[in-house]
């Protein structure tokens, strides 16, 4: 069971949610926030598996919602769910730590499975939040400049691509933990906090 925790303003919107999440028996919707603040506070209160989290709230948004979580609550994923899919948002809802960013114009399964691919560990991004974070980028490097690997290369390939460790380990004929290794030692020669800066990298440096 994936427990679901509710950011968004708007009441009707949240009502909303709940009936479309309630159509899968793998959800549980276990609570609801008005901002971001009271969503990490829920979120400390309740331990959900995965924050439904709109960006613009009053008070305290989305992106003060998604630091908090993400500074205490590691384990916990958030998915932003919004309407905004400007640069200046977009920016934002990454640069605050966010497992994924997709909008409310999404069909209702598109939801659903996006929420269970979070749960699962893999960052979900809609086709044009992709494509503004590609656009945005500055100009391309060599991957050679950042002294990659062939192996640290292939990692970085199958995060984007949305493999957990065991499918990297799977995939490539190495020990999970090997995987598990290789990938902090790429995010800390980086300088990156976590596999979702590390796709905005590989999107930004063109290694994908």
């Amino acid at each position: 069971m994936i427990k679901v925790l509710l950011a968004d303003d708007v009441q009707i919107l949240r009502a909303g949610l709940k009936a479309v999440l309630a159509q899968d028996a793998e959800i549980k919707i276990v609570g609801e926030a008005s901002n971001g603040k009271e969503a990490y506070e829920m979120a400390v209160r309740l331990q959900p598996d995965v924050v439904l989290m709109d960006m613009r709230m009053p008070e305290f948004d989305g992106g003060y919602g998604t630091r908090q979580i993400k500074e205490k609550l590691p384990n916990v994923k958030v998915l932003m769910l919004t309407t905004f899919d400007d640069k200046e948002t977009v920016e934002k809802a990454m640069a605050s730590g966010v497992d994924g960013y997709i909008l409310k114009e999404m069909d209702n399964a598109q939801i659903i499975n996006s929420i269970k691919a979070v749960s699962g560990g893999i960052n979900v991004f809609c086709d044009n939040i992709f494509r503004s974070i590609k656009d945005s980028a500055p100009a391309v490097q060599d991957p050679k400049n950042f002294d990659l690997t062939e192996r640290e290369i292939d990692f970085i390939r199958l995060i984007c691509d949305g493999c957990d460790n065991k499918e990297i380990a799977s995939k490539l004929y190495l020990a999970e933990g090997t995987v598990r290794n290789g990938i902090s030692r790429l995010l800390e020669k980086l300088k990156l906090k976590d596999r979702t800066q590390l796709a905005v990298f590989a999107i930004k440096n063109n290694i994908v």
